[in-house]
């Protein structure tokens, strides 16, 4: 079945970054596992530099943003009718509640009610409830994977997520941009921690 090296290339991602935040190690790419501390909130809310994060509602916007997206004490920052160009710094609170939003809604609209949206989505002020959104997310796509039979996976407009190109591609493609999100975005994660460790563990 075509869906197999893509669902393992997820699995493994997927894996990789859970790990990576939570620990007690991860596989540092030659198979020797490496020790990794817990994501604490302090490194999950990290600017380095100004930028977009996630941020507590009352407090409004970050630079270059206009609006907060999602339901709830904290929410994402984000730009409307378009996001700025160049892309704004965005730390590990957004990067990693952006893709858990991505996989929530995207499995919703694929196999759920088709109801869920960005404004109604609860991002998390915490590393922990972030983390754990994730994985539950992770689960959520990964169930609507497993409804997938090869029709499925030609049929465009199969997953009708109302946040990107979905509707008007195959259900193949979509996957492998599932994909490519979590790896990158996953990867810029590591990078960030790499980088507040260097900084703040003496």
């Amino acid at each position: 079945m075509r869906l197999v090296p893509l669902l393992e290339q997820f699995d493994w991602a997927c894996l990789r970054l859970l790990n990576r935040m939570s620990g007690p190690e991860v596989d540092s790419g030659n198979g020797i596992p490496v020790a990794v501390q817990p994501m604490t909130d302090e490194e999950y809310r990290w600017e380095p530099v100004p930028g977009w994060s996630v941020r507590r509602r009352q407090d409004g916007p970050g630079p270059g943003a206009n609006v907060l997206l999602g339901a709830g004490e904290w929410a994402r920052d984000s730009a409307e009718p378009r996001h700025p160009y160049p892309p704004p710094f965005t730390t590990i609170a957004w990067r990693l509640t952006h893709i858990s939003e991505m996989l929530a809604i995207r499995a919703d609209y694929t196999t759920g009610g088709k109801d869920m949206t960005s404004d109604r989505y609860r991002n998390s002020g915490d590393a922990l409830g972030a983390i754990q959104a994730f994985s539950d997310a992770v689960e959520a796509w990964r169930g609507a994977l497993l409804t997938a039979d090869d029709a499925a996976l030609d049929t465009v407009g199969y997953s009708t997520y109302p946040y990107g190109s979905d509707a008007g591609e195959i259900f193949l493609d979509i996957v492998w941009w599932v994909n490519q999100e979590v790896l990158h975005h996953g990867a810029e994660i590591a990078l960030l921690r790499d980088l507040y460790r260097a900084q703040y563990s003496g």
